[in-house]
């Protein structure tokens, strides 16, 4: 269970907090979504629990235990924004191996089958990949280093209908064994798959039932 208590993020060059009193709780294996417009603190939020910015002030727990920032890094594997753009390895193999050069193929071709990429040769270059090829790749790096909770920064941008619905189905899919949190600006076909959502806006967290996003016909 992911638990985070009154959680605050106050910045000294920011007038007001970007993240102000977060609580939320999320079980194992469950998909949480938070929807929010750019700017609203869900990236911030994300950031926090990876353990690349340090709360002001709130805990966080990871069952029961309460897990400080030097820890997150262990617990949490994030996914940003269009990270097809950061990809460094010159094939699959490296992409998925860069920062892990003892992984063997045994556990490469594993992260890949959870994708749903299990078909793809490991000589081929991470740009070769289309879109959600891409989207998917970057979810197996994230996968390989084993990470308690699985998080997410808009996955659907810059994706069609088709390979939007095809993400969500695959994300349907981890959540079998991964708990998810996931931000976005736009639910779409994630609200249909996710257990808990929740709407920030200038820092503020209100949970809401994931039913009222479905859009009727």
């Amino acid at each position: 269970m992911l638990s985070i208590k009154n959680l605050v993020y106050h910045p000294p060059a920011t007038t007001t907090p970007i993240l102000q009193q977060v609580n939320l709780k999320l079980a194992p294996q469950e998909l949480g979504l938070i929807i929010g417009a750019s700017g609203s603190g869900k990236t911030t939020l994300l950031e926090i629990l990876a353990g690349l910015a340090e709360r002001t002030g709130g805990e966080i727990f990871w069952r029961d235990r309460e897990i400080m920032s030097p820890d997150l890094q262990q617990l949490a594997g994030i996914v940003f924004q269009f990270p097809e753009r950061h990809f460094c390895g010159s094939t699959i193999r490296e992409e998925l191996r860069l920062g892990h050069p003892e992984l063997g193929s045994e556990r490469v071709k594993t992260a890949l089958a959870e994708v749903g990429l299990e078909t793809v040769s490991l000589t081929m270059s991470p740009h070769s990949l289309s879109g959600g090829q891409q989207r998917r790749l970057a979810l197996a790096v994230q996968l390989i280093r084993q990470p308690n909770i699985l998080m997410l920064d808009e996955p659907t941008a810059g994706l069609d209908w088709s390979m939007r619905i095809q993400l969500a189905q695959l994300l349907a899919k981890l959540k079998e064994h991964w708990t998810l949190l996931v931000v976005t600006h736009d639910p779409g076909e994630l609200a249909k798959i996710a257990d808990r959502c929740w709407t920030i806006k200038a820092g503020r967290i209100s949970e809401i039932e994931p039913e009222s996003l479905y859009v009727s016909g």
